[in-house]
Protein backbone atom coordinates (compact mmCIF):
# COMPACT_ATOMS: atom_id res chain seq x y z
CA UNK A 1 0.00 0.00 0.00
CA UNK A 2 1.13 3.44 -0.95
CA UNK A 3 -0.69 6.94 0.08
CA UNK A 4 -1.66 7.08 -4.39
CA UNK A 5 -2.89 3.67 -4.07
CA UNK A 6 -4.80 3.70 -0.91
CA UNK A 7 -8.48 5.45 -2.26
CA UNK A 8 -8.67 3.33 -5.56
CA UNK A 9 -8.00 0.40 -2.97
CA UNK A 10 -10.64 1.34 -0.62
CA UNK A 11 -13.26 1.88 -3.43
CA UNK A 12 -13.16 -1.76 -4.40
CA UNK A 13 -13.33 -3.28 -0.61
CA UNK A 14 -15.84 -4.58 1.22
CA UNK A 15 -18.98 -2.38 2.97
CA UNK A 16 -19.54 -0.73 5.79
CA UNK A 17 -19.36 -2.40 9.33
CA UNK A 18 -22.53 -0.53 11.52
CA UNK A 19 -22.10 -2.13 15.11
CA UNK A 20 -22.34 -5.84 15.97
CA UNK A 21 -25.72 -6.26 15.65
CA UNK A 22 -26.38 -10.10 15.39
CA UNK A 23 -25.21 -11.15 18.60
CA UNK A 24 -24.93 -9.02 21.58
CA UNK A 25 -21.10 -9.55 23.03
CA UNK A 26 -19.93 -9.22 26.34
CA UNK A 27 -16.82 -6.37 27.04
CA UNK A 28 -13.62 -7.71 26.59
CA UNK A 29 -14.59 -11.03 25.38
CA UNK A 30 -11.85 -13.64 25.95
CA UNK A 31 -10.94 -15.72 23.57
CA UNK A 32 -11.73 -18.85 24.21
CA UNK A 33 -15.34 -17.63 25.25
CA UNK A 34 -16.50 -16.76 21.58
CA UNK A 35 -20.66 -17.99 20.49
CA UNK A 36 -20.71 -21.58 19.60
CA UNK A 37 -23.67 -23.06 17.45
CA UNK A 38 -25.71 -25.77 18.54
CA UNK A 39 -24.96 -27.80 15.43
CA UNK A 40 -28.29 -28.55 13.04
CA UNK A 41 -28.53 -32.06 11.87
CA UNK A 42 -26.79 -31.01 8.17
CA UNK A 43 -25.43 -27.90 6.68
CA UNK A 44 -28.13 -24.87 5.99
CA UNK A 45 -28.60 -23.83 2.62
CA UNK A 46 -30.37 -20.72 1.16
CA UNK A 47 -31.18 -19.88 -2.70
CA UNK A 48 -29.77 -16.75 -4.11
CA UNK A 49 -33.07 -16.64 -6.58
CA UNK A 50 -35.24 -16.62 -3.46
CA UNK A 51 -33.66 -13.48 -2.12
CA UNK A 52 -35.04 -9.69 -3.01
CA UNK A 53 -33.23 -8.65 -5.95
CA UNK A 54 -32.50 -4.59 -6.32
CA UNK A 55 -30.97 -4.39 -9.89
CA UNK A 56 -30.25 -7.99 -10.49
CA UNK A 57 -31.93 -10.72 -12.17
CA UNK A 58 -32.67 -14.77 -11.73
CA UNK A 59 -30.90 -16.66 -14.80
CA UNK A 60 -30.66 -20.16 -15.65
CA UNK A 61 -28.75 -20.69 -18.43
CA UNK A 62 -25.64 -21.68 -17.42
CA UNK A 63 -25.88 -25.41 -16.09
CA UNK A 64 -24.37 -26.69 -12.61
CA UNK A 65 -26.70 -24.44 -10.45
CA UNK A 66 -28.82 -25.36 -7.63
CA UNK A 67 -32.29 -24.84 -7.06
CA UNK A 68 -34.18 -23.21 -9.60
CA UNK A 69 -32.01 -20.33 -11.19
CA UNK A 70 -29.12 -18.24 -9.94
CA UNK A 71 -28.75 -14.36 -9.66
CA UNK A 72 -26.90 -12.20 -12.13
CA UNK A 73 -26.81 -8.86 -13.39
CA UNK A 74 -24.09 -7.43 -10.90
CA UNK A 75 -23.44 -4.23 -12.84
CA UNK A 76 -23.52 -1.25 -11.55
CA UNK A 77 -22.63 -0.05 -7.63
CA UNK A 78 -25.60 -0.27 -6.31
CA UNK A 79 -26.65 -3.12 -7.17
CA UNK A 80 -27.66 -6.25 -4.38
CA UNK A 81 -29.60 -9.59 -3.57
CA UNK A 82 -30.89 -9.73 0.18
CA UNK A 83 -31.03 -13.54 0.99
CA UNK A 84 -33.32 -14.66 3.96
CA UNK A 85 -31.56 -17.75 5.59
CA UNK A 86 -33.75 -20.70 7.30
CA UNK A 87 -33.28 -20.48 11.22
CA UNK A 88 -30.59 -21.81 13.04
CA UNK A 89 -29.36 -21.78 16.73
CA UNK A 90 -27.78 -18.43 17.22
CA UNK A 91 -23.97 -18.93 16.92
CA UNK A 92 -20.96 -18.87 15.22
CA UNK A 93 -21.11 -19.97 11.82
CA UNK A 94 -18.73 -20.31 8.60
CA UNK A 95 -20.64 -19.28 5.17
CA UNK A 96 -19.86 -20.33 1.72
CA UNK A 97 -21.02 -18.94 -0.98
CA UNK A 98 -21.57 -20.64 -4.06
CA UNK A 99 -20.78 -18.70 -7.34
CA UNK A 100 -19.81 -18.61 -10.80
CA UNK A 101 -17.05 -15.80 -12.06
CA UNK A 102 -16.34 -16.16 -16.00
CA UNK A 103 -15.07 -12.80 -16.60
CA UNK A 104 -12.00 -13.43 -14.20
CA UNK A 105 -11.28 -12.98 -10.32
CA UNK A 106 -13.67 -10.79 -9.15
CA UNK A 107 -14.45 -9.24 -5.48
CA UNK A 108 -17.97 -8.79 -3.91
CA UNK A 109 -19.05 -7.03 -0.32
CA UNK A 110 -21.01 -9.20 2.02
CA UNK A 111 -23.43 -8.19 5.08
CA UNK A 112 -25.26 -10.24 7.29
CA UNK A 113 -28.06 -8.56 9.45
CA UNK A 114 -26.41 -5.13 8.97
CA UNK A 115 -23.05 -6.29 9.85
CA UNK A 116 -20.23 -5.33 6.81
CA UNK A 117 -17.95 -8.69 6.41
CA UNK A 118 -15.74 -6.76 4.05
CA UNK A 119 -14.01 -8.09 0.69
CA UNK A 120 -14.79 -11.32 -0.53
CA UNK A 121 -12.82 -12.97 -3.36
CA UNK A 122 -14.26 -14.77 -6.51
CA UNK A 123 -11.35 -16.70 -7.68
CA UNK A 124 -12.28 -16.60 -11.58
CA UNK A 125 -13.93 -19.86 -13.38
CA UNK A 126 -16.44 -20.58 -16.18
CA UNK A 127 -18.27 -23.59 -13.69
CA UNK A 128 -20.12 -23.00 -10.17
CA UNK A 129 -17.75 -23.18 -7.52
CA UNK A 130 -17.15 -22.26 -3.81
CA UNK A 131 -15.90 -19.65 -2.00
CA UNK A 132 -14.97 -19.86 1.75
CA UNK A 133 -17.04 -16.26 2.90
CA UNK A 134 -15.14 -17.17 6.72
CA UNK A 135 -17.35 -16.63 10.03
CA UNK A 136 -20.60 -14.87 10.40
CA UNK A 137 -22.81 -14.81 13.70
CA UNK A 138 -26.34 -15.80 13.62
CA UNK A 139 -29.34 -15.22 15.77
CA UNK A 140 -32.31 -17.88 16.11
CA UNK A 141 -34.22 -16.54 13.60
CA UNK A 142 -34.59 -13.44 10.80
CA UNK A 143 -31.27 -13.39 9.56
CA UNK A 144 -30.59 -12.09 6.29
CA UNK A 145 -27.27 -11.71 3.85
CA UNK A 146 -26.96 -9.47 1.22
CA UNK A 147 -24.31 -10.00 -1.10
CA UNK A 148 -23.41 -6.46 -2.82
CA UNK A 149 -21.74 -5.93 -6.76
CA UNK A 150 -18.27 -4.97 -5.70
CA UNK A 151 -16.04 -5.64 -8.95
CA UNK A 152 -19.37 -6.98 -10.20
CA UNK A 153 -20.11 -9.33 -13.15
CA UNK A 154 -20.29 -12.54 -11.42
CA UNK A 155 -23.09 -14.99 -10.66
CA UNK A 156 -24.24 -15.87 -7.23
CA UNK A 157 -25.99 -19.14 -7.09
CA UNK A 158 -26.37 -20.28 -3.20
CA UNK A 159 -25.42 -19.21 0.46
CA UNK A 160 -24.33 -22.12 2.52
CA UNK A 161 -23.76 -22.10 6.43
CA UNK A 162 -22.83 -24.17 8.78
CA UNK A 163 -22.12 -24.41 12.20
CA UNK A 164 -18.20 -23.51 13.46
CA UNK A 165 -16.63 -26.70 15.69
CA UNK A 166 -14.07 -25.81 18.42
CA UNK A 167 -10.52 -24.49 17.02
CA UNK A 168 -8.09 -27.02 18.03
CA UNK A 169 -5.07 -25.44 19.78
CA UNK A 170 -2.96 -23.83 17.16
CA UNK A 171 0.20 -25.66 15.93
CA UNK A 172 2.65 -23.13 15.87
CA UNK A 173 6.60 -24.18 16.38
CA UNK A 174 7.77 -20.71 17.01
CA UNK A 175 10.99 -21.43 15.38
CA UNK A 176 12.81 -19.44 12.59
CA UNK A 177 12.82 -20.89 9.06
CA UNK A 178 16.90 -19.76 9.17
CA UNK A 179 18.56 -22.31 10.67
CA UNK A 180 20.81 -19.35 11.61
CA UNK A 181 18.91 -16.90 13.12
CA UNK A 182 20.22 -14.39 15.57
CA UNK A 183 19.11 -14.94 19.35
CA UNK A 184 17.04 -11.96 19.03
CA UNK A 185 15.29 -12.90 15.65
CA UNK A 186 14.48 -16.00 17.75
CA UNK A 187 12.92 -14.63 20.79
CA UNK A 188 10.78 -12.43 18.48
CA UNK A 189 9.21 -15.64 17.19
CA UNK A 190 8.98 -17.40 19.90
CA UNK A 191 7.19 -13.98 21.71
CA UNK A 192 4.82 -13.93 18.53
CA UNK A 193 4.32 -17.52 19.15
CA UNK A 194 3.22 -17.35 23.33
CA UNK A 195 0.80 -14.85 22.60
CA UNK A 196 -0.41 -16.18 19.42
CA UNK A 197 -4.80 -16.48 20.19
CA UNK A 198 -4.64 -14.48 23.20
CA UNK A 199 -3.61 -11.29 22.88
CA UNK A 200 -2.97 -9.16 19.19
CA UNK A 201 0.21 -6.78 19.17
CA UNK A 202 -1.08 -2.70 17.84
CA UNK A 203 0.92 -1.60 15.03
CA UNK A 204 1.62 1.85 12.98
CA UNK A 205 3.00 2.23 9.58
CA UNK A 206 5.57 5.16 9.75
CA UNK A 207 6.43 7.29 12.58
CA UNK A 208 4.72 10.59 12.08
CA UNK A 209 1.62 8.88 12.62
CA UNK A 210 3.10 7.37 15.56
CA UNK A 211 3.68 10.74 16.67
CA UNK A 212 0.02 11.43 15.55
CA UNK A 213 -1.18 8.71 18.37
CA UNK A 214 0.71 9.23 20.99
CA UNK A 215 -0.96 12.94 20.80
CA UNK A 216 -4.36 12.00 20.04
CA UNK A 217 -4.95 8.73 21.84
CA UNK A 218 -1.97 8.36 24.21
CA UNK A 219 -0.66 5.42 23.74
CA UNK A 220 2.22 4.20 21.22
CA UNK A 221 1.72 1.24 19.53
CA UNK A 222 4.16 -2.17 19.94
CA UNK A 223 4.89 -2.41 16.37
CA UNK A 224 6.32 0.20 13.91
CA UNK A 225 6.06 -0.14 10.19
CA UNK A 226 8.69 1.07 8.54
CA UNK A 227 9.33 1.05 4.38
CA UNK A 228 12.75 0.40 2.66
CA UNK A 229 11.50 2.26 -0.63
CA UNK A 230 13.88 5.12 -0.61
CA UNK A 231 16.76 2.49 -0.54
CA UNK A 232 16.14 1.01 -3.69
CA UNK A 233 19.20 1.94 -6.35
CA UNK A 234 16.95 3.21 -9.24
CA UNK A 235 15.51 5.72 -6.76
CA UNK A 236 18.63 6.36 -5.10
CA UNK A 237 19.87 7.35 -8.71
CA UNK A 238 17.36 10.04 -8.89
CA UNK A 239 18.53 11.13 -5.68
CA UNK A 240 15.99 9.68 -2.97
CA UNK A 241 17.53 9.30 0.07
CA UNK A 242 16.01 7.55 3.37
CA UNK A 243 16.15 7.82 7.42
CA UNK A 244 14.20 4.65 8.19
CA UNK A 245 16.94 2.27 9.31
CA UNK A 246 17.59 5.44 11.80
CA UNK A 247 13.75 5.58 12.89
CA UNK A 248 14.44 1.60 13.30
CA UNK A 249 17.04 1.76 15.54
CA UNK A 250 15.31 4.64 17.58
CA UNK A 251 12.62 2.34 17.87
CA UNK A 252 14.58 -0.16 19.21
CA UNK A 253 16.08 2.00 21.79
CA UNK A 254 12.34 2.87 22.93
CA UNK A 255 12.22 -1.18 23.50
CA UNK A 256 9.72 -1.81 20.11
CA UNK A 257 9.27 -4.43 17.40
CA UNK A 258 9.74 -2.92 13.62
CA UNK A 259 8.42 -4.53 10.86
CA UNK A 260 9.91 -3.33 7.40
CA UNK A 261 7.93 -3.63 3.98
CA UNK A 262 9.61 -2.68 0.61
CA UNK A 263 8.28 -0.78 -2.02
CA UNK A 264 11.16 -1.95 -4.48
CA UNK A 265 10.94 0.50 -7.67
CA UNK A 266 11.70 -1.88 -10.70
CA UNK A 267 15.72 -2.46 -11.40
CA UNK A 268 15.26 -0.98 -15.04
CA UNK A 269 13.00 0.45 -17.50
CA UNK A 270 11.29 2.81 -15.63
CA UNK A 271 8.61 4.75 -18.16
CA UNK A 272 9.07 8.13 -16.36
CA UNK A 273 6.27 9.68 -18.09
CA UNK A 274 3.87 11.91 -16.28
CA UNK A 275 1.23 9.50 -14.40
CA UNK A 276 4.38 7.23 -14.63
CA UNK A 277 6.97 8.88 -13.14
CA UNK A 278 9.82 7.06 -11.68
CA UNK A 279 9.24 7.62 -7.65
CA UNK A 280 5.97 4.91 -9.04
CA UNK A 281 8.16 2.11 -10.30
CA UNK A 282 7.05 -0.35 -7.98
CA UNK A 283 3.86 -0.19 -9.75
CA UNK A 284 3.16 -2.41 -12.88
CA UNK A 285 2.16 0.50 -14.80
CA UNK A 286 5.21 2.39 -14.10
CA UNK A 287 8.00 0.19 -15.44
CA UNK A 288 8.47 -2.37 -18.37
CA UNK A 289 10.43 -4.77 -16.17
CA UNK A 290 9.52 -7.96 -16.90
CA UNK A 291 10.75 -10.06 -14.02
CA UNK A 292 9.84 -13.43 -15.54
CA UNK A 293 12.54 -12.93 -17.85
CA UNK A 294 15.33 -11.51 -15.73
CA UNK A 295 15.28 -14.55 -13.89
CA UNK A 296 14.71 -16.95 -16.66
CA UNK A 297 18.58 -15.45 -17.48
CA UNK A 298 20.92 -15.64 -14.99
CA UNK A 299 23.19 -14.01 -17.08
CA UNK A 300 21.40 -11.03 -18.14
CA UNK A 301 21.66 -7.08 -16.84
CA UNK A 302 18.41 -7.50 -15.60
CA UNK A 303 18.90 -10.59 -13.21
CA UNK A 304 22.62 -9.04 -12.04
CA UNK A 305 19.90 -6.05 -11.07
CA UNK A 306 18.00 -7.89 -9.47
CA UNK A 307 20.87 -8.94 -7.17
CA UNK A 308 22.30 -5.60 -7.24
CA UNK A 309 18.59 -4.15 -5.78
CA UNK A 310 18.85 -6.89 -2.74
CA UNK A 311 22.21 -6.33 -1.86
CA UNK A 312 21.74 -3.17 -1.19
CA UNK A 313 18.61 -3.57 0.69
CA UNK A 314 20.55 -6.26 3.28
CA UNK A 315 22.91 -3.89 3.34
CA UNK A 316 20.18 -1.79 5.29
CA UNK A 317 19.20 -4.63 6.68
CA UNK A 318 22.17 -5.68 7.91
CA UNK A 319 23.00 -2.27 9.66
CA UNK A 320 20.48 -3.57 12.15
CA UNK A 321 21.42 -6.91 12.54
CA UNK A 322 24.43 -5.17 13.80
CA UNK A 323 23.13 -3.18 16.63
CA UNK A 324 20.82 -6.46 17.24
CA UNK A 325 17.91 -5.31 15.53
CA UNK A 326 15.46 -8.61 14.58
CA UNK A 327 13.03 -7.69 11.91
CA UNK A 328 9.41 -8.96 10.73
CA UNK A 329 10.48 -8.54 7.03
CA UNK A 330 7.78 -8.56 4.49
CA UNK A 331 9.21 -8.38 0.91
CA UNK A 332 7.14 -8.72 -2.40
CA UNK A 333 4.14 -7.79 -0.27
CA UNK A 334 0.54 -8.11 -2.06
CA UNK A 335 2.18 -10.07 -4.73
CA UNK A 336 -1.20 -12.04 -6.18
CA UNK A 337 -3.02 -8.25 -6.55
CA UNK A 338 -0.45 -7.90 -9.83
CA UNK A 339 -0.46 -4.27 -9.36
CA UNK A 340 3.57 -4.37 -8.68
CA UNK A 341 5.65 -5.45 -10.90
CA UNK A 342 7.41 -8.57 -8.72
CA UNK A 343 3.80 -9.78 -9.33
CA UNK A 344 2.75 -8.93 -12.76
CA UNK A 345 3.77 -12.33 -14.59
CA UNK A 346 2.07 -14.32 -12.22
CA UNK A 347 2.51 -16.71 -8.99
CA UNK A 348 5.50 -18.64 -10.57
CA UNK A 349 8.29 -16.18 -11.00
CA UNK A 350 6.89 -13.95 -7.61
CA UNK A 351 7.56 -17.03 -5.66
CA UNK A 352 11.20 -17.80 -7.61
CA UNK A 353 11.72 -13.85 -7.08
CA UNK A 354 10.85 -15.00 -3.34
CA UNK A 355 13.00 -17.64 -2.80
CA UNK A 356 16.13 -15.84 -4.67
CA UNK A 357 15.49 -12.97 -1.79
CA UNK A 358 15.95 -15.99 0.60
CA UNK A 359 19.16 -17.25 -0.48
CA UNK A 360 20.59 -14.29 -1.03
CA UNK A 361 19.76 -12.51 1.85
CA UNK A 362 20.78 -15.38 4.54
CA UNK A 363 23.55 -17.55 2.48
CA UNK A 364 24.74 -14.99 0.52
CA UNK A 365 24.80 -11.35 2.34
CA UNK A 366 25.10 -13.79 5.97
CA UNK A 367 21.24 -12.16 7.03
CA UNK A 368 19.72 -13.76 9.94
CA UNK A 369 18.08 -11.27 11.84
CA UNK A 370 14.64 -11.14 10.18
CA UNK A 371 11.64 -13.25 10.66
CA UNK A 372 10.42 -13.40 7.20
CA UNK A 373 6.39 -12.68 6.27
CA UNK A 374 4.68 -13.70 3.31
CA UNK A 375 1.83 -11.12 2.36
CA UNK A 376 -0.37 -12.92 -0.11
CA UNK A 377 -3.23 -15.54 0.84
CA UNK A 378 -3.39 -17.17 -2.46
CA UNK A 379 -2.29 -20.85 -2.18
CA UNK A 380 -1.20 -20.94 -5.52
CA UNK A 381 1.34 -17.92 -4.65
CA UNK A 382 2.95 -19.54 -1.77
CA UNK A 383 6.73 -20.25 -1.75
CA UNK A 384 6.41 -22.44 0.66
CA UNK A 385 6.94 -24.02 4.29
CA UNK A 386 10.65 -23.77 4.49
CA UNK A 387 10.94 -19.77 3.75
CA UNK A 388 8.10 -18.41 5.52
CA UNK A 389 7.96 -17.36 9.04
CA UNK A 390 4.46 -15.32 8.97
CA UNK A 391 1.86 -15.26 7.08
CA UNK A 392 0.17 -12.36 6.35
CA UNK A 393 -2.82 -10.24 4.70
CA UNK A 394 -3.96 -6.72 4.11
CA UNK A 395 -7.12 -5.25 4.32
CA UNK A 396 -8.84 -1.82 3.40
CA UNK A 397 -12.54 -2.31 3.95
CA UNK A 398 -14.67 0.57 3.42
CA UNK A 399 -14.15 3.61 6.48
CA UNK A 400 -16.03 1.95 9.74
CA UNK A 401 -15.95 -1.66 8.90
CA UNK A 402 -13.82 -2.75 11.83
CA UNK A 403 -14.86 -6.26 11.07
CA UNK A 404 -12.68 -9.25 12.27
CA UNK A 405 -11.64 -9.98 8.67
CA UNK A 406 -12.60 -13.60 9.40
CA UNK A 407 -12.28 -14.71 5.90
CA UNK A 408 -9.19 -14.07 5.30
CA UNK A 409 -7.84 -15.39 8.53
CA UNK A 410 -9.66 -18.71 8.01
CA UNK A 411 -7.89 -18.96 4.13
CA UNK A 412 -4.44 -17.78 6.06
CA UNK A 413 -4.69 -20.61 8.90
CA UNK A 414 -5.71 -23.10 5.85
CA UNK A 415 -2.66 -22.30 4.09
CA UNK A 416 -0.07 -23.32 6.54
CA UNK A 417 -2.59 -26.25 8.53
CA UNK A 418 -2.62 -23.36 11.11
CA UNK A 419 1.28 -23.83 11.61
CA UNK A 420 2.31 -20.26 11.61
CA UNK A 421 1.06 -16.89 13.03
CA UNK A 422 -1.16 -15.17 10.76
CA UNK A 423 -0.81 -11.11 10.77
CA UNK A 424 -2.72 -8.13 9.36
CA UNK A 425 0.38 -6.04 8.00
CA UNK A 426 -1.61 -3.43 6.49
CA UNK A 427 -5.19 -2.13 7.75
CA UNK A 428 -7.33 0.58 7.12
CA UNK A 429 -9.83 0.12 9.43
CA UNK A 430 -8.36 -1.22 12.45
CA UNK A 431 -10.46 -4.50 13.31
CA UNK A 432 -12.50 -4.45 16.46
CA UNK A 433 -10.43 -6.75 19.02
CA UNK A 434 -13.95 -7.85 20.68
CA UNK A 435 -14.93 -9.01 16.93
CA UNK A 436 -11.68 -10.74 16.75
CA UNK A 437 -12.05 -12.99 19.51
CA UNK A 438 -15.88 -13.78 18.80
CA UNK A 439 -14.52 -14.45 15.62
CA UNK A 440 -11.70 -16.45 16.68
CA UNK A 441 -9.83 -14.51 14.17
CA UNK A 442 -6.71 -14.80 16.29
CA UNK A 443 -4.61 -11.48 14.35
CA UNK A 444 -0.92 -11.33 15.46
CA UNK A 445 -0.38 -8.11 14.83
CA UNK A 446 -1.72 -5.32 12.79
CA UNK A 447 -0.63 -2.40 11.25
CA UNK A 448 -2.58 0.99 10.67
CA UNK A 449 -1.88 2.54 7.33
CA UNK A 450 -0.86 6.59 7.66
CA UNK A 451 -2.75 9.42 6.46
CA UNK A 452 -6.50 9.62 6.37
CA UNK A 453 -6.65 5.97 7.46
CA UNK A 454 -5.51 7.70 10.78
CA UNK A 455 -6.59 10.89 11.26
CA UNK A 456 -9.60 11.54 9.14
CA UNK A 457 -11.64 10.71 12.13
CA UNK A 458 -13.82 8.39 9.75
CA UNK A 459 -11.73 5.02 8.93
CA UNK A 460 -10.53 4.88 12.98
CA UNK A 461 -12.24 7.57 14.98
CA UNK A 462 -10.23 8.76 18.10
CA UNK A 463 -13.16 6.96 20.48
CA UNK A 464 -12.70 3.87 18.58
CA UNK A 465 -8.82 4.17 18.36
CA UNK A 466 -8.55 4.67 22.39
CA UNK A 467 -11.20 1.41 22.62
CA UNK A 468 -8.66 -0.49 20.64
CA UNK A 469 -5.47 0.79 22.68
CA UNK A 470 -6.74 0.21 25.71
CA UNK A 471 -8.12 -3.40 25.36
CA UNK A 472 -6.71 -5.76 27.78
CA UNK A 473 -5.63 -8.28 25.15
CA UNK A 474 -4.19 -5.40 22.42
CA UNK A 475 -0.71 -5.18 23.57
CA UNK A 476 1.06 -1.72 23.53
CA UNK A 477 4.23 -0.35 23.26
CA UNK A 478 4.17 0.46 27.58
CA UNK A 479 2.97 -3.13 27.83
CA UNK A 480 5.50 -5.20 25.23
CA UNK A 481 7.86 -6.52 27.45
CA UNK A 482 11.61 -7.52 26.23
CA UNK A 483 10.49 -9.58 23.33
CA UNK A 484 14.21 -9.92 22.05
CA UNK A 485 14.93 -12.08 25.56
CA UNK A 486 11.82 -13.57 25.81
CA UNK A 487 11.75 -17.20 27.24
Amino acid sequence: MTPTLSRTRVATAGIALALLAAVALPQALPAAAAPRAAAPAADVTAEAEDGTLDGVTVGAAEPGYSGTGYVEGFDSEADSVRIPLPDTPAGLYSLTVRYRSPYGDKHTGLEVNGTGLGDLVLPGGTAFGDADAGRVLLKDTGNVVTVHSGWGYYQIDSLTVRPVPDRPAHQLGGVPVDPQATPEARSLLSYLSDHYGTDTLSGQQDTTNIEWLERNVGKAPAVAGLDMMDYSPSRVEHGAASSEVEHALDWDRRGGMTTFVWHWNAPSHLIDQPGKEWWRGFYTDASTFDVAAALADPQSEDHRLLLRDIDAISAQLARLQDAGVPVLWRPLHEAEGGWFWWGAKGAGPAKELYRLMYERMTVHNGLHNLIWVWNSVDPAWYPGDDVVDVVSADSYPQAGDHGPVSGTYERLVSLTGDTKPAALTEVGPVPDPELMRAYRSDWSWFVTWGGDFLTDGVSNPVDFLKKVYDDPHVITLDSLGDFKHHS
